[in-house]
């Protein structure tokens, strides 16, 4: 029985170790020295979706939108059920502008827009306040970690 007791062992030892490898290669994102783990989207449907219908977004996390070329960037807050920061980046990673504290919108399609105040091919949101709090100021450069396409 102490075999096996010592085999069941080794394997809850793996899976954590691969768990926690698993972790350490998730997407972040560091800005004003502060790192987010974020998801990604790049595609259509991940970006039309967003954060809709989510009830909370842990601390330290965001999500990432990344676009295929630098044009004006509009968000809304359609179907989304917590207030977030809306940060607008460059090509080159620098921030643009902020919609700051976006409420959320059950509205429909009578939610309002936010849109970027220059040209963006990158937008991240964060949970309300964060902008704030870490005194994010336009020019603040974006860090994508290595596992970020960029070029979807």
């Amino acid at each position: 029985m102490s075999h096996r007791l010592h085999r069941l062992f080794a394997l809850a030892v793996l899976a954590l170790s691969l768990n926690a490898c698993a972790n350490a290669d998730a997407s972040w994102v560091e800005l004003a020295g502060h790192r987010f783990a974020v998801e990604v989207a790049a595609d259509e449907a991940s970006r039309t979706r967003g954060l809709m219908f989510r009830d909370e977004l842990p601390a330290n996390h965001g999500m990432l939108f990344v676009f295929e070329r630098e044009e004006p960037l509009a968000f809304w807050m359609k179907n989304t059920r917590i207030p977030l920061d809306i940060l607008y980046f460059d090509a080159e990673r620098r921030l643009v502008s902020a919609a700051e504290n976006t409420p959320p919108c059950s509205a429909g399609n009578r939610c309002p827009n936010y849109p970027s105040k220059g040209m963006a091919r990158f937008t991240l949101e964060l949970n309300a306040g964060t902008a704030r709090q870490l005194d994010i100021q336009p020019g603040a450069e974006l860090v994508l970690s290595p596992d970020i396409n960029i070029n979807p």
